[in-house]
């Protein structure tokens, strides 16, 4: 019998860090909802809807009796077709069908990744700063992610000697991200291209994030790592989605391309987690794939635009810093000397995490303390919001700590 000692909640579940930014995101709807008139930088995503024809796509789908029914679990025929093309036609990357799992959204793929490919006490090379979520399913597989700080003197960018000087024996794999989340960064193609050749000559499987791809600004250029370097490709997993691209995060479809057995292993491990992706959002994905990049360039015009702003008025802010956006819809803003001063508005601050809260209670905007992407002293901004709000948050973080 079980006693009221007993663990309730496993140790490996307990030791997780709920994600921040949907934290964040769910303070400031609690907060909307309440009758507060709060501004959002936090939730990662487009604030225009998914285009019509996707859209279109999907309510057909809706009324077809075939999208009913069970479907093979690494995802429809006919789009794991289409990632393939896609990845081929944007990236350079020459990949086949059984090379490609669809997964529920970005975060599962990325769960699917480490799960199959780390055994207990493997090591992950981590740049810092990270997308919050990394860490998680690194550790639930029971990996060890190691943190390799890329300060933003060197651009929020790791180097291959910071990468060499902490690989160990225990050593399997590396996190790559370009365009960055949370910082922006945007690595050029000779930084991929030396990393992509250290990973390979040191048998580290790469992990590389490709979801932001097709938003970079001015002369920054996306390069997917296994085009790049060819040699590589036997040990790289290729995460992506329709989520940013799309304007499609609620509809969840992710994927996943690798190697055909680490394809295939993948697929079995969904079989029993998760079976298939919803039907209709893989035809609306489907959709999305073949559908043109039109609606992509519109938004990434916009996103620029915003982005481009957002960089001017917090540079403006006595005490802010921060470096322009090179992709993605992040500003990523050092607040150190705010934080240095001990108080903003009376109150006391001792790390963003203090600002964070004390922005959102007394300026009534949301925004991410660099503690949940392994910066202090920074805090991500997403500029995937309307131009009114956008120029009244800074705006009010402006007056707040200019008091």
């Amino acid at each position: 019998m079980p006693t009221s000692a007993a663990r309730r909640v496993s140790r490996r579940v307990a030791a997780i860090t709920p994600s921040a930014t949907l934290a964040v995101d769910a303070q400031a709807k609690a907060l909307k909802a309440a009758g507060e008139n709060v501004i959002g930088f936090g939730a990662g995503e487009p604030d225009f809807p998914t285009p019509d024809h996707i859209v279109e796509a999907a309510v057909e789908a809706c009324r077809d009796p075939k999208n009913h029914r069970y479907t093979p679990a690494p995802g429809l025929p006919e789009l794991r077709a289409a990632i393939a093309e896609k990845t081929q036609r944007d990236s350079g990357y020459e990949v086949t069908a059984d090379q490609v799992v669809v997964t529920n959204g970005g975060k599962h793929a990325v769960y699917n990744a480490f799960a199959t490919l780390l055994d207990p006490g493997d090591e992950v090379l981590l740049p810092a700063p990270y997308w919050t979520t990394y860490p998680e399913p690194i550790r639930l597989a029971g990996g060890v992610p190691v943190e390799i700080l890329a300060p933003e003197s060197a651009g929020f960018r790791v180097t291959v000697d910071q990468l060499e000087a902490a690989r160990t024996p225990n050593t399997k794999a590396m996190v790559f991200v370009s365009p960055s989340n949370p910082t922006g960064a945007v690595y050029p193609r000779e930084e991929v291209e030396a990393i992509g050749r250290w990973a390979a000559e040191n048998d580290v499987w790469v992990v590389t994030d490709e979801i932001y791809e097709h938003l970079t600004y001015d002369d920054h250029e996306f390069h997917s790592m296994p085009a790049v370097v060819p040699e590589v490709a036997d040990r790289c997993l290729v995460l992506n989605g329709v989520a940013k691209t799309y304007a499609m995060t609620g509809w969840r479809v992710g994927w996943l391309v690798g190697p055909t057995d680490m394809a295939k292993a993948a697929s079995g491990l969904q079989s029993h987690q998760t079976s298939n992706v919803a039907n209709v959002s893989q035809r609306a994905a489907l959709a999305a794939l073949t559908g043109g990049l039109d609606d992509v360039v519109r938004m990434r015009e916009s996103f620029d635009r915003r982005g481009k702003r957002m960089h001017q008025l917090l540079n403006a802010i006595d005490g802010v810093s921060c470096m322009a956006p090179q992709g993605a819809f992040y500003a990523f803003p050092s607040f150190e000397a705010i934080v240095e001063r001990g108080s903003v508005a009376g109150r006391p601050v001792a790390s963003t995490v203090d600002l964070a809260k004390v922005i959102l209670e007394e300026a009534k905007v949301a925004i991410v303390p660099g503690e949940a992407f392994a910066a202090p002293g920074y805090a991500r901004l997403s500029f995937a919001l309307g131009d009114d709000d956008l120029g009244e948050g800074i705006g009010r973080i402006a007056d707040l700590l200019g008091r």
